[in-house]
């Protein structure tokens, strides 16, 4: 199978400019280390309060998860709506949730202010019942999000669900109208462009080697020089590394994979996604999946435990086709013109977190809910640095670094194991 080892996305989004030659400042109000959606949003709000702000990135602006996701604009959080009230309690899950939806609404007034163009349409999701059992829970969860937090969704069995979905592989679907979906390679120009015409320096090639707190003051080294900053904002999520080994140790990359057919035609597409909606089902290891505004099939997923490889997807893109063919199996000749993967960043609690340790603010861990949870949480920890009260909803969530752990995340074969065994019996 010859691949285009590219990430579509990119190579259908304008270009960024070169900002590999951009001399770096010799100080800055803050620098942020990351230059994604939580990096960008956070140094577009920084300046708009009149900060000046430095973006270092180690590769290139947006290199990383932030324009190679699937572009699914989701509800909720990793955590459903059961687990959370499990987990924290019911009122602080309604919270929770309702973060998740101001950071919809953050994301939509954002577009709009900057004049995105990224396609962001409100298409909704589906997430699609991988045995008969999960639909049983989906029911549970529909009960749930109406009675206690006051988000209807609807179901359809699987006698009902090829009015939304042209598969017969999965046992029924619930539906949430409030999602959407965008180009993410667009959306993150356009936060990039947004913070540096409010007077962010945006600077490529040039890593965070170390940090050292001199008093009061930071002193970042990079390949490029120094730099001498009052704060500092890690916002590297799956890509976080040893700079700031405190918060590397609670956080862990996991690859995310994805495969793009060659463009449908109408018919066709019309057949598999109606209404061309976001999907993702409830496995462990999900497929996620959505139509590009060519009538591309984008086609992801886990395909392997682990962080993503970088000397090729070959294995995993074999293992999506195989998967894209038993739920489309009209698919089976459709040529597969792109793969690539990016590392998806999980905390060992499955919440984003957001806060300062050792001086150092953070913002990451959205383990797959990140495109608007990452561009609001971004902003809302600019308006702390900023000293604005209050503005961290996940600010009391205790963060705590994953046992045995130091960067290299040994578990994931046996997390890899179990999950297989969990999908297995349903």
């Amino acid at each position: 199978m010859l691949l285009n080892e590219s990430v579509y996305w990119r190579d259908t989004a304008p270009a960024l400019p070169d900002y590999s030659n951009k001399p770096l400042p010799d100080r800055a109000d803050v620098v942020v280390i990351g230059s994604g959606y939580t990096g960008l949003s956070a140094a577009r709000t920084l300046a708009m309060h009149g900060a000046k702000v430095c973006v270092l990135e180690k590769e290139t602006i947006s290199w990383g998860a932030s324009s190679r996701n699937g572009g699914q604009v989701l509800t909720g959080l990793r955590l459903g709506p059961s687990a959370l009230i499990k987990k924290v309690g019911l009122a602080r899950a309604r919270e929770l949730y309702a973060a998740s939806l101001k950071s919809m609404e953050y994301v939509e007034q954002l577009i709009a202010a900057e004049q995105i163009e990224c396609e962001y349409n409100r298409v909704g999701h589906i997430e699609a019942a991988f045995k008969p059992r999960h639909f049983d829970h989906f029911q549970r969860e529909q009960e749930i999000l109406a009675r206690k937090f006051d988000h209807p969704i609807r179901l359809l069995n699987r006698s009902e669900q090829r009015a939304e979905l042209g598969s017969d592989y999965y046992h029924g679907l619930l539906i949430d109208e409030r999602s959407g979906g965008l180009q993410p390679a667009k959306y993150v120009r356009g936060l990039a462009l947004a913070a540096q015409r409010l007077g962010a320096d945006l600077c490529e090639k040039a890593p965070a080697l170390a940090i050292r707190r001199d008093g009061a003051i930071f002193k970042v080294a990079t390949r490029r020089g120094m730099i001498i900053a009052k704060d500092i904002l890690v916002a590297t999520n799956a890509y976080t590394d040893d700079v700031v080994p405190a918060i590397h140790k609670r956080v862990f990359p996991v690859g995310s994979f994805i495969i793009a057919t060659e463009p449908l035609t109408d018919e066709m597409a019309a057949k598999i996604l109606p209404r061309r909606r976001m999907v993702f089902d409830s496995k462990n290891f999900l497929y996620y999946f959505r139509l590009s505004a060519d009538n591309r099939l984008l086609f992801g997923g886990q395909a392997e435990f682990k962080p993503a490889a970088q000397d090729g997807i070959g294995r995993s893109a074999k293992i999506l086709r195989r998967g894209l063919i038993e739920v489309f199996p009209e698919l089976a000749k459709v040529k597969i013109e792109y793969a690539w993967s990016g590392n998806v960043c999980f905390t060992f609690d499955a919440f984003p977190h957001a806060g300062q340790m050792e001086g150092i603010y953070y913002a990451l861990g959205y383990g797959g809910h990140g495109v608007a949870m990452a561009t609001y949480l971004g902003a809302q920890i600019a308006e702390v640095i900023s000293g604005v009260p209050g503005a961290n909803p996940f600010a009391d969530l205790a963060f705590n670094p994953i046992p045995l752990y130091a960067g290299r995340p040994w578990f994931l074969p046996l997390g890899e194991l179990w999950y297989k065994f969990i999908d297995m019996i349903g």
